[in-house]
């Protein structure tokens, strides 16, 4: 599955969330006014960042507008890890714990206390934070790379702004519905979809990870078992495709990278917080990517888009 999706990447140049982007073209404003009509209905905020990496185009609604991540922060802390397996500071064959939350008996401390729980090989962990979207293991990368400023200093070396990990997953539980994300822009742990987008290209492209890396973690997304009611209902059957879904209580997101159907990557992001309900989001989601699945399926005509600076 994998082989699928690295075996076209181009050129290795890594891609800022502030960089050069096309000029929308005629194909790109129909697709984004066909997406504009479908999270016309949401009584909440939509953001979608689309981008066809090969072909060019690019379609940006709520672009530069914060969302909560929820677990689609987990791709963030995956290439931090595999960052430092590149640089030898840890094997995937390594063991290394999962932290489990530690019940509070007394007044609720900033951060939610951990301990070291169950001990995995590294690659274990990747493989359940990825695909089961398990917050232990997830937390057991975390604090393995030196905590949520790693992360993030990871994030700022690979020029990614606009997203940032505010704590550890056991904490981003705890504190969850104590702000109500469809009217509160300031919530933990966001990303812009632009800056979603960014990530989700540099991996792609090859900019943010070695070949090696880059292989295990598109491998892992393909492989992820949540949200099968959100992009994955959106595609066409047997497409592949490598993703990360994210849920928190009027929050549902789902982001990742598409094959279409002559080679192409298309990278999508799309980040729902609103009072309808998961369900409704999921099916909001899987409309939107249809949408532009199908604007983009077929290539662009030649030379149609032009650089903006």
């Amino acid at each position: 599955m994998a082989a699928l999706l690295v075996a076209t990447l181009g050129a290795t140049t890594t891609v800022h969330s502030r960089s050069p982007v096309a000029m929308p073209d005629a194909r790109d404003l129909a697709v984004q006014q066909t997406v504009e009509a479908i999270i016309a209905q949401a009584r909440g905020r939509v953001g979608v960042a689309a981008a066809d990496l090969d072909g060019g185009g690019q379609v940006l609604i709520n672009g530069d507008m914060p969302f909560p991540m929820a677990s689609t922060a987990k791709v963030a802390v995956a290439a931090t890890f595999l960052t430092a397996v590149e640089q030898g500071r840890f094997r995937l064959d390594q063991a290394l714990s999962m932290m489990v939350p530690v019940a509070e008996t007394r007044r609720r401390s900033l951060s939610a206390p951990l301990r070291a729980g169950p001990v995995l090989a590294a690659q274990q962990l990747l493989e359940l934070m990825i695909t089961r979207s398990d917050n232990h293991a997830t937390d057991g990368l975390i604090t393995a790379v030196g905590g949520v400023g790693a992360v993030n200093a990871w994030l700022a070396r690979n020029g990614i702004i606009g997203q940032r990990l505010d704590s550890t997953m056991a904490t981003l539980v705890r504190d969850d519905g104590r702000i109500n994300p469809a009217t509160t822009l300031a919530t933990p742990t966001t990303s812009t979809p632009r800056a979603m987008l960014a990530l989700l290209t540099a991996i792609d492209r090859g900019g943010a990870l070695g070949a090696q890396s880059r292989a295990v973690l598109l491998d892992t997304m393909t492989r992820t078992s949540t949200g099968k009611n959100r992009i994955r209902a959106g595609l066409p059957d047997g497409t592949v495709f490598a993703h990360k879904t994210g849920t928190l209580q009027g929050v549902t997101d789902d982001v990742g990278i598409i094959r279409l159907p002559d080679g192409r990557h298309l990278a999508l992001a799309i980040f729902v917080a609103g009072p309808e309900g998961h369900t409704a989001h999921a099916a909001l989601i899987a409309q939107v990517t249809r949408a532009i699945y199908d604007g983009y399926a077929s290539p662009a005509p030649h030379g149609s888009a032009q650089q903006s600076r």
